[in-house]
């Protein structure tokens, strides 16, 4: 294969992982939403809320349409995200083959897999870490009988960029990658081995089953949370706090232990995990199904 048609190649394969990423990602939000607002009610909170008595206090607050609050966000923001962290998961190889003068057809080891998941994650801190601050900042408003200070993603965007200009948008990025290197290492190395082995001996990847496809995204995104869930606390705490609050994450961190102990890193485990099954689930089955899709268009 001449050069010019291993850049057409690569540049197909990095399209149709951007676009396969960006519709796995709305399978993502529309399945896990829920879950997620209440996570981020119970890490916010400086009172030990459990995953129950929130649910209680949003359905009797603002019924059932209130367990989508602040859903726009992450479906508009969650799109490109996780478009640009699979695109990125893609380039990740790339460079390993690049590097290790690899053709397409050789399997990646483990370390090699693992050093990709954690590349995808750079790339889409850029957009992940503004959509999180006004995603979180839109949930939290729920918490208290003040009437709420933002009307919708726009509204809020606009009052952080006016209270604190376009850096206040980024608040939290190093909390963002703290959490989402190490996660995405977790969740594409594992997802990667339960393919792997869910896969018949006779066949391929191509042989997996939808069902075994819906088990391992779902084990994977279990295995992202097992990981990310003390940083994320963090990263909640310090994008929803009022401004001058903490200095950055590593004062989030020492005060949390002051106030509240070791306990409070794990807040929202619960149902971060409930969460995680379901959701990654239809995020790799939308992903999966949408690139075998492409792959018969181009």
């Amino acid at each position: 294969m001449s050069s010019t048609e291993n850049q057409s190649s690569a540049l197909a394969t990095s399209v149709k992982s951007f676009l396969s990423g960006g519709f796995g990602g709305m399978c993502l939000v529309a399945a896990g939403h829920p879950l997620d607002l209440i996570k981020v009610r119970i890490q916010t909170s400086s009172t030990n809320i459990g995953l129950a008595e929130s649910f209680k206090q949003i359905i009797a607050k603002d019924g059932a349409r209130g367990l989508y609050r602040g859903m726009l966000t992450p479906l508009l923001g969650v799109t490109p995200i996780f478009a640009v962290c699979f695109w990125g998961y893609d380039l990740g190889k790339q460079i390993v083959r690049n590097t290790r003068g690899y053709d397409d057809k050789k399997e990646l080891s483990l370390g090699e897999i693992l050093f990709a998941g954690g590349f995808s994650a750079i790339p889409a801190t850029l957009l992940m870490t503004p959509t999180e601050r006004v995603k979180c900042i839109l949930q939290i408003q729920g918490n208290s009988n003040e009437p709420p200070k933002y009307k919708g993603p726009s509204d809020a965007i606009r009052g952080i960029i006016k209270e604190t200009g376009v850096r206040g948008l980024y608040k939290g990025t190093v909390a963002t990658l703290l959490r989402d290197v190490p996660g995405s290492v977790a969740y594409f190395g594992a997802y990667e081995l339960f393919k792997k082995a869910f896969t018949p001996k006779d066949q391929g990847p191509e042989g997996l089953s939808a069902g075994a496809i819906f088990v391992a995204g779902g084990l994977a995104g279990m295995a992202n949370w097992a990981v990310a869930i003390p940083p994320d606390v963090l990263k909640s705490r310090l994008q929803t706090a009022p401004e001058g609050t903490y200095k950055g994450v590593g004062d989030v961190f020492v005060k949390l232990m002051k106030t509240e102990g070791p306990g409070a890193l794990f807040k929202g485990l619960g149902p971060a995990m409930l969460r995680a099954f379901p959701a990654n689930a239809a995020c790799f089955l939308g992903v999966e199904l949408s690139l075998k899709a492409l792959n018969q268009l181009f």
